[in-house]
């Protein structure tokens, strides 16, 4: 079966509002094999409606409407949708039920335009809505189904979550596994390259490479009518991607990269602590957000000036005269002495050029990392490309990876 969302509200076209409800109801389409080909945003408008409508017909089996149910003129949804089926809109008595008990508890007056939002196309299936007024409805006609659901996520969603039992239970569905992998450390282009063909030939399970804030996901995908089959054919995916792309690998699903460092942290009963010029105590903050993060983290110190490196952290002058903050030498230092200052067992430093503008000579992105244990001292260098704070956000995230291969025994990703 293929979909398509059309989401109803001016508010939508004018940018007050952000469509979040495409994203959830196309999220969990995927899962039971509907195909989504199509969003449409649609204003408050008859005309523009009716002709959205006759496009998703000419293209679509399911056609799934949010917003546009509400009390008001401009709510008219349901009205074009039973104009379009050639069908009445009726009451339905348990929704107004519903709305008359809402507004006896809260004291409130209920006017003439709340008994619009009890109105449904007439034959269709009622959705009820537990978390505000306006029901939801399932109508079928010439090999169709229309959903319409209230716009607001916190009803829409529990909604749409009961239409999908519905759709199981009446057209049944083969089991849908997703998994998530997590790369770090390798572009885009660089990880479709290595798997190319893999991408190419996918047919089940699928390969979908998704890239954010310097990190590369990729979502596979199965379907099979058991969940072990299911399972199977995704870890043989997983196996094949490995085997080309597998050290840059660090997580799955929703985890991030801090996550897995602290958890690797409070596994191998490991401490770390951070020395931060350019990241200014984001490194730190990262941390301290996981609850028992004081079982990992000794401390931090943000050194944004050369006369706190040289007075708190005691970075050598000679090393800041000669080769400036922004050094090997510098990121060495910071490490080693944030390390033994906070007595633990990882010292990272950060030092670089966020930008906007050069520094010491150096262009914009220039980021010097450190890292010391007890065994080893070392400090590697980046160029990173991007505004400042993507800079930061990319200088933090290296560290966190640069610890996490140190605790595995990895060795660090060279640029």
């Amino acid at each position: 079966m293929n979909a398509e969302i059309i989401a109803v509200g001016s508010e939508l076209l004018l940018g007050q509002i952000a469509n979040t409800n495409a994203r959830f109801i196309s999220e969990q389409l995927a899962f039971i094999g509907v195909n989504v080909y199509f969003h449409t945003v649609c204003g408050d408008n008859e005309g523009r409606l009716l002709d959205a409508i006759r496009h998703a017909e000419s293209r679509a089996d399911l056609l799934i409407f949010t917003g546009g149910l509400g009390p008001t003129k401009d709510d008219l949804t349901k009205e074009t949708v039973a104009e379009v089926l050639g069908r009445k809109l009726v009451t339905d008595q348990e929704a107004m039920n519903s709305i008359a008990a809402y507004f006896r508890t809260t004291g409130r007056k209920m006017t003439d335009n709340n008994r619009k939002q009890a109105l449904v196309i007439e034959g269709s299936r009622v959705l009820p809505n537990r978390y505000g007024m306006a029901p939801g409805m399932i109508t079928e006609q010439d090999g169709r189904v229309y959903l319409l659901m209230p716009g607001v996520p916190s009803e829409m969603e529990p909604m749409f979550l009961d239409f999908i039992r519905y759709y199981q239970s009446r057209y049944g569905a083969a089991h849908i596994q997703s998994r998530v992998l997590r790369f770090f450390g390798i572009g885009e282009s660089q990880l479709e390259t290595d798997i190319i063909d893999l991408i190419e030939s996918q047919s089940n399970p699928t390969i979908a490479p998704l890239a954010k804030e310097g990190e590369v996901t990729l979502r596979l995908t199965a379907k099979h009518e058991h969940k072990d089959k299911a399972a199977a054919m995704l870890d043989q995916m997983e196996g094949k991607i490995k085997k080309r792309v597998g050290r840059y690998l660090y997580g799955y699903g929703e985890e991030t990269l801090p996550e897995v460092v602290f958890r690797l942290l409070q596994t191998k009963k490991k401490t770390v602590a951070f020395a931060e010029s350019l990241t200014g105590g984001m490194a730190s903050d990262w941390l301290t957000s996981f609850a028992g993060a004081s079982t990992v983290l000794k401390g931090g110190i943000v050194c944004y000036t050369n006369e706190v490196k040289e007075q708190v952290l005691h970075v050598s002058g000679e090393v800041l005269q000669q080769e400036g903050a922004v050094s090997r030498r510098c990121a060495e230092e910071m490490a080693r002495s944030v390390r033994k200052m906070c007595a633990s067992d990882i010292g990272v430093g950060f030092t670089g050029v966020a930008g906007p503008d050069k520094s010491e000579g150096k262009d914009v992105g220039t980021v010097y990392i450190g890292l010391s244990d007890a065994n080893e001292t070392a400090a590697f260098l980046f160029h990173f490309t991007g505004q400042r704070q993507k800079i930061r956000i990319r200088s933090v995230k290296t560290g966190y990876d640069l610890v996490r291969r140190r605790l595995l025994r990895l060795p660090p990703i060279a640029q």
